[in-house]
């Protein structure tokens, strides 16, 4: 059995890595990881997540688990998709810099030391580039460049590629990041309005060799409504009537515009009530949206702070637990 010599502060790295139905790369992606951990002669976890497996995936990471001490496994009870794993994963990491990466060998163990020595320059997140992509043209290439200009305009980030699952993070930036839907794509965006120095770096993007892929076109329609979601929480989250509001009094003047015109064209132009009935119906039908809109950007702004002084909900719920430590106290929070 591998002799853990983390002390008592915790271990310099954490390695998180979810799992679904990955049997064939578990056991491979495993030694490759420790090939290469154990040459840094830094003290590390490995943290691996099954996130509702139905095929020998979860035997296989038991195996594991009593080999090594080093080994975390947390077990949810159903599939509940890449970002809950992720974030069950960050909660439970107690390194001092997280590294996430898919547990598919698309990402190669290799590129490691590269992400750690560029958390060495002063960063607080460091995201993979996948430079020279060889995934498939119009599944994943296509609607993954699209995506990442759009993100890269809508957040301001300078990075070509959100979308890739290997990062590091410092604990303190990864710890405050709370991810629901599938959000984990786009963490250094919402790292952004914090104001956390991100930078990326070139890694080698490998053909999937074993297993199959867990994507596809359907995941386009969920990625728009992400961009969406982030674009609002890093700019309004904070300030949701500012959104809400803006629009609210846009509809709300226009529609003002338009009765005002209607009354004075009445009393001073002799304008028929009658002739403009469908003007006058828009503008009461705008001052009435505008109206909503400013509401719901109070309604909104209370939500929001509600958000903030309660948002303990976790997005999964762990079936067991396999750890020689106990678990850190903000992980059952």
């Amino acid at each position: 059995m591998e002799k853990s010599d983390n002390s008592q502060t915790g271990p310099q790295i954490s390695v998180v890595v979810p799992f679904y139905n990955e049997e064939a790369n578990v056991e491979e992606l495993y030694r490759r990881l420790k090939k290469v951990l154990d040459k840094l002669k830094r003290t590390y976890e490995l943290i691996f997540i099954d996130d509702g497996s139905t095929d020998k995936t979860p035997e296989i990471l038991q195996k594991i688990y009593e080999k090594d001490e080093l080994v975390k496994i947390i077990r949810l009870r159903k599939n509940f998709g890449q970002t809950a794993a992720l974030q069950a994963g960050f909660d439970f990491a107690q390194g001092e810099i997280i590294i996430s990466m898919d547990g598919d060998l698309q990402h190669d163990p290799e590129d490691i030391p590269l992400f750690l020595a560029k958390m060495n320059e002063g960063y607080d997140v460091v995201s993979g580039w996948r430079k020279k992509r060889v995934d498939n043209l119009f599944l994943r290439r296509i609607p993954s460049l699209v995506a990442n200009r759009i993100m890269k305009w809508l957040s301001g980030v300078e990075i070509h590629d959100f979308g890739t699952t290997f990062k590091a993070y410092k604990k303190e930036v990864i710890k405050k990041v709370h991810l629901y839907g599938e959000l984990h794509r786009f963490i250094p965006a919402l790292t952004s309005r914090t104001g956390v120095k991100i930078t990326e770096i070139p890694i080698k993007n490998v053909v999937r060799q074993r297993g199959k892929s867990k994507y596809g076109l359907s995941r386009v329609r969920r990625v728009f409504f992400d961009l969406i979601t982030v674009k609002f929480i890093i700019s309004f989250i904070d300030r949701p009537l500012q959104f809400f509001g803006l629009i609210g009094v846009i509809f709300g003047s226009i529609g003002f515009a338009i009765a005002a015109t209607l009354t004075i064209g009445f009393y001073f132009f002799g304008w028929s009530i009658r002739e403009n009935l469908g003007n006058l119906i828009l503008s009461v039908f705008l001052m009435m949206m505008g109206l909503q809109l400013v509401m719901t950007g109070l309604l909104a702004e209370i939500l929001s702070r509600v958000y903030f002084a309660t948002h303990k909900v976790k997005i999964y719920s762990v079936e067991k637990i396999l750890s020689r430590e106990k678990p850190p106290a903000e992980f059952w929070n």
